[in-house]
């Protein structure tokens, strides 16, 4: 009888342990893909800038990954009318949120 109830715990033992994931293996399965770096240009910069200037002057800035693109858009519509900002400010501003994207 007890060589049954040894064999029973050691098979328990080895199917617990080979169908558990290691924390690493979890922690790189949930880990999102590195995002590449993208250049600031001359254009972005500008857009950066008004973003940070424009915005920042009612409310706390957003970090662009906080939205998708489709949730950006009707948030930048409503906020060019209050910020008074013309239609190529306005580009410039999500061109530069869409590159952070």
């Amino acid at each position: 009888m007890n060589k049954y109830l040894i064999l029973a715990g050691i098979a328990l033992a080895l199917a617990s342990c080979g169908t558990q994931k290691t924390a690493s293996v979890a922690a790189a399965e949930k880990a999102p893909e590195a995002k590449p770096v993208v250049e600031v240009t001359p254009e972005l910069a500008e857009g950066k800038n008004l973003y940070e200037n424009s915005c920042a002057k009612c409310h706390k800035l957003y970090e662009p990954v906080k939205f998708s693109k489709e949730e950006w858009a009707p948030i930048l519509v409503r906020m060019q009318k209050k910020a008074k900002l013309d239609d190529v400010k306005m580009a410039s501003i999500t061109n530069y949120i869409h590159s952070q994207l």
